[in-house]
């Protein structure tokens, strides 16, 4: 076997370890590239191919998180992650971690970490590396390691505060909220959402939001009852799609280009967050992005009070 062919094999693997540690699908691309940069650079064949593989990626993945977080800190209102249709990699072994891990809830939780705690949490928790691997990758001793890992699981643990729905009850739940939403049904909408629920939106600057994200149930529905069905008279369309494998949505215009993906958290029965990515650099690699900016004008459903009229400069 070559060792591009060998590479390829690990391809799905290293970028989903990778996307966990970035929250980015353009970053956890360009990560593995650069990890096949330095594999084919080096002469060194290494005993097992996968830990010296995930190793560099992890490393790469580290670097470039610690820049990003700089990046993070000037990011215009709400960040959220780059939606993931489908997770490349699958083993069954591990498959409740990995789903779990990928959600967008998790990957919000991990961004409280450190990168040092994130890299340790994805490579034991998620894909079951064992820690003298870790150490190696992460040049801390195992008990350094162990420390490490088990700080980010109270972490991770401390975050969730709800038992989230089987996956059927889920997307039944999240079908029935969108029907209500295309067709303006207000008191619909709002029995199907936790009192307490969110709507965060991340436009970066760079697309209309309504606020910096909307907080409870009747200011959610005010807001919902007020786009959605203007934006779908302007001829845009919700394609149910699972987003970072839960249900979600994308919210694309009329000649089919991505507007924004919408995430949902369903728990006790109740939908408690519809997460909004609308920055077109976060959306590219879904396809074709259209103009947000254009198509606000066109649906005319926002006030200037709650949405940026015009495009930033």
């Amino acid at each position: 076997m070559s060792e591009a062919t060998e590479f390829e094999r690990l391809r799905p693997l290293l970028f989903s370890i990778a996307y966990r540690i970035l929250g980015s699908v353009t970053e956890a691309e360009d990560a593995v590239q650069e990890t096949w940069l330095r594999f084919d650079a080096s002469d060194e064949r290494p005993a097992s191919l996968k830990s010296y593989l995930a190793a560099i990626v992890t490393r790469v993945s580290i670097d470039v998180l610690r820049s990003a977080r700089v990046r993070r800190e000037e990011y215009v209102g709400e960040w959220l992650p780059e939606p993931l249709l489908d997770d490349p990699y699958s083993d069954p072994q591990q498959a409740a971690e990995l789903a779990d891990s990928l959600t967008t809830a998790s990957l919000l939780l991990l961004e409280r970490l450190s990168p040092l705690e994130r890299a340790a949490f994805v490579l034991h928790e998620v894909f079951a590396f064992d820690f003298a691997a870790i150490a190696e990758t992460l040049d801390r001793s195992e008990a350094a390691c162990r420390q490490l890992a088990a700080r980010a699981r109270r972490h991770m643990d401390d975050g969730r505060t709800r038992l989230e729905a089987d996956a059927r009850e889920a997307e039944a739940l999240t079908a029935r909220f969108l029907s209500a939403m295309q067709d303006g049904d207000v008191e619909g909408m709002r029995s199907m959402l936790a009192a307490d629920a969110v709507m965060p939106a991340d436009g970066g600057g760079k697309a209309p939001v309504w606020g910096r994200g909307t907080w409870g149930a009747d200011r959610m529905v005010e807001k919902l009852a007020q786009m959605a069905p203007a934006f779908i008279a302007a001829g845009c369309a919700l394609e149910p799609q699972r987003i970072n494998g839960r249900p979600g949505a994308i919210f694309r215009d009329r000649d089919g280009r991505v507007l924004s993906s919408w995430g949902f958290d369903v728990a006790g029965g109740v939908i408690t967050a519809v997460r909004i990515v609308l920055n077109p650099d976060k959306l590219q690699h879904l396809g074709p992005v259209a103009d947000a900016w254009t198509l606000l004008r066109e649906a005319g459903s926002a006030s200037p009070r709650d949405a940026q009229a015009e495009p930033p400069t």
